[in-house]
């Protein structure tokens, strides 16, 4: 006993020590790494932004506000310790992101359709047009609808009119007969939530057009609609000209987004060849775009300044083509729509400008650290959607890259042409890679999807961009008001042709694609954290990011996908077979099917439609499901669940079943679980989770919660129940 009381009073310390020797040693590296502290504030506003989103119940207004207020005066009797100090910031960082994403939340309210409507007469202006290949999209503004009382009509209404009709112009006041209903939620606990993106973009209810719209006499807008209205009708004229201009409709489509910022009208499967080979980023108006644009005028304008000698000699040449640059870069994207990831282009591009105006370096992480705070706080929603995500990702890595790299770079200046060029060569390989490496894990998230060949495509798409495009672009804005911009846009449109062509070819090679299970929000977060500690120390113990990255990057692997789908309407099922693979209830290639087989990673989800469907009557291959004219009966994991079809399989089932799917009232059903018509209105899409312990139940308002986007959270409050496990025979839940 002596023996063993030694032994452990001698490892007390051991343990102690090593603990401490951990502690020291981390504090030593934060302490070598004190000028990067002001780098995580960005990080902290996000944290604040996510911790409100991932809240299931509306916290009071105050909350985040008083947070922030909270922490100045604690600041101040602090100011002279640094440790408190540094602790502090950080809270208040994470205090001004939560209070920013609740008064965003707060100042986006407005009514939401709660039910289909229609048809029903609507008028109101139109904000937007967005022309897409099977219609074109309006964005109606101010709407009057029949049947709805004012104070229960949306700000907003977004409608689908079909490719026979005209549209109108933007800015008209039309009347028009449409079939009206609620923003799709989610067709599964964690999937894309169209009803936020539609609460935080103004409009609160979707549809489609039924006939022809009808002009109204009205006053024209004023103010900055105005000039919204303007911009609208001049990206709507800049894509008549180009479809005047270039004869092939999908290359006319790929040339006209690059120009005005549309890229909805480009055919479906030639976006998917853009996915497939990793250009997609292309289409959409970005820093890419943003900064080559800048980048043209700056250089145009200092090469024709430096040829006036009595200009150059006496006036800050250089200053003045970096304010010609912030201009175009904002002029650029107010006709481009002002995309979120565009307006963090801006603000980056202008920083840049400024750096350049203020004769400081251009590149720095703490010019991405401020962008990424204005942009946070400009739009808090937007920080969730991949826009951001991706856009943040490449020029993190890119700048961490830039600054590990610099001394190769400048190298540079003492190698001949042919070294430059080299140079030149494999920086862009080198770009192209970091990008993709860093853009990559958020696209799995978003779009369960990973194009290998991206870096080889991108190695040729982008000098296309840069050297060929969009110096052609910038010719054809300047000869647009004249109508000269023909020649200037033919020619733009043989870049747009190689760029195509880069892209079906990468698309059509073996293996070019992956499609990967879902990504859980954990993963994705320790994937973020894992790589800005990688991209912002500048020590060894960086590399500790590779851990969290790793750990994040194999989660799709061994995460667990449900094993029974059930629509939010409960008219079509998916069970999952012993082999892993969904089968439906009934054949379907709409939103909800693909949406559930691409977060499956099912490859080329919407190919599947006809396949993998559950039989009228018998058994599928694997003995998993029973079926008969009335339902099927699942089993695997030693549960059984009865998937009706008929309610009069009720009676039988709901005696024999250890939980009970119905798209029908229950009536009375004593299965230990039922899932039935009013459950799926009340909670939405539903998942279910056999094992040996029970059913894990999720359900779309379990996992969202009672939020301002939410049908509930509209009138009730408080956590609803998710994840709820039931042993399948006590009945309890």
């Amino acid at each position: 006993m002596a023996g063993g009381l030694t032994a452990e009073g001698d490892a007390g310390p051991v343990r102690r020590g090593v603990g401490a020797r951990l502690l020291v040693a981390a504090l030593e590296c934060l302490a070598a790494e004190r000028e990067r502290w002001a780098l995580w504030l960005p990080v902290g506003t996000g944290a604040g932004v996510a911790l409100y989103f991932g809240l299931h119940a509306e916290p009071p207004l105050w909350l985040g506000p008083g947070a922030v207020v909270g922490c100045l005066p604690l600041l101040w009797l602090v100011r002279r310790r640094l440790a408190p100090v540094v602790l502090l910031l950080g809270l208040l960082s994470v205090a001004l992101g939560f209070a920013a994403a609740q008064l965003h939340s707060v100042a986006a309210m407005a009514p939401m359709l709660t039910r289909e409507l229609g048809p029903v007469q609507v008028t109101g202006r139109v904000l937007a047009i967005e022309r897409q290949p099977t219609g074109t999209r309006l964005m109606i503004g101010e709407p009057m609808v029949e049947r709805l009382a004012p104070e229960a009509t949306p700000e907003r209404v977004r409608l689908h009119l079909p490719a026979k009709v005209t549209p109108p112009e933007a800015g008209t006041v039309v009347r028009l007969r449409a079939m009206l209903h609620p923003p799709a939620a989610p067709a599964e606990p964690g999937a894309f939530d169209l009803q936020r993106r539609a609460y935080f973009e103004g409009f609160g209810a979707v549809g489609f057009v039924m006939g022809a719209p009808v002009a109204q006499e009205a006053p024209p807008p004023d103010g900055w609609r105005r000039v919204t209205v303007a911009f609208e009708r001049a990206r709507a004229a800049i894509a008549e000209r180009v479809r005047a201009v270039v004869s092939d409709s999908a290359e006319a489509s790929v040339t006209a987004a690059l120009l005005n910022g549309d890229a909805a009208a480009i055919p479906g499967p030639m976006m998917d060849a853009f996915r497939d080979s990793g250009l997609a980023h292309l289409l959409s108006i970005s820093g890419l775009h943003v900064g080559i644009a800048a980048g043209i005028v700056f250089w145009v304008v200092r090469a024709l300044l430096a040829l006036v000698p009595w200009v150059a000699l006496r006036w800050p040449i250089k200053k003045i083509a970096a304010l010609a640059g912030i201009l175009s870069a904002i002029l650029y994207t107010l006709l481009v729509g002002a995309p979120l990831p565009t307006l963090r282009s801006v603000l980056m591009t202008g920083l840049v400008m400024g750096a350049v105006i203020a004769d400081r370096s251009p590149i720095s992480m703490r010019l991405v650290a401020f962008a990424g705070i204005v942009t946070v706080l400009y739009d808090p929603e937007g920080m969730l959607g991949p826009s951001f995500q991706m856009s943040f990702a490449a020029v993190v890595a890119l700048i961490a890259a830039f600054e590990r790299f610099t001394p190769w770079a400048v190298r540079r200046r003492d190698m001949g042409w042919l070294g430059k060029g080299a140079m030149a060569l494999g920086g862009i390989a080198f770009s192209s890679v970091v990008a993709t490496v860093a853009t990559t894990p958020y696209g799995l998230y978003h779009f369960q999807q990973v194009a290998f060949y991206g870096v080889l495509s991108n190695m040729v798409a982008i000098p296309i961009t840069t050297v060929w495009i969009m110096p052609f672009s910038l010719l054809s804005y300047l000869l647009l008001p004249f109508g000269l911009e023909g020649p200037a846009v033919t020619a733009m449109s043989w870049g747009v042709r190689l760029v195509i062509e880069t892209a079906e070819r990468t698309a059509a090679l073996p293996g070019a694609t992956a499609f990967l299970p879902a990504m859980p929000d954990a993963a994705i977060a320790a994937v973020t954290l894992g790589g800005l500690w990688l991209a912002i120390w500048t020590g060894r113990w960086r590399w500790l990011g590779l851990v969290a990255l790793a750990g994040g990057l194999l989660a799709p692997a061994v995460a667990p996908r449900p094993d029974i789908l059930v629509s939010e309407d409960g008219k079509l099922m998916a069970v999952r077979g012993a082999e892993g693979i969904l089968s439906l209830s009934t054949a379907s290639d709409g939103r909800v099917a693909n949406t559930w087989r691409r977060r499956d990673g099912m490859e080329k989800p919407e190919e599947k439609a006809v396949q993998d469907v559950w039989p009228l009557a018998g058994v599928s291959l694997d003995g998993r499901l029973r079926c008969d004219a009335l339902g099927c009966l699942y089993r695997a994991q030693g549960k059984t669940v009865a998937l009706l079809r008929q309610p009069d399989a009720l009676p039988e089932d709901c005696a024999v079943a250890d939980a009970v799917v119905t798209a029908t009232p229950s009536r009375g059903c004593r299965a230990p679980l039922v899932i039935d018509r009013w459950q799926l209105r009340r909670e939405g899409a539903h998942t279910l989770t056999l094992s040996d312990k029970g059913i894990r139940v999720e359900s779309v308002r379990g996992w969202r919660g009672d939020r301002p986007w939410t049908m509930g959270g509209r009138t009730m409050g408080g956590r609803t129940a998710a994840g709820k496990l039931t042993d399948g025979r006590t009945g309890a839940r």
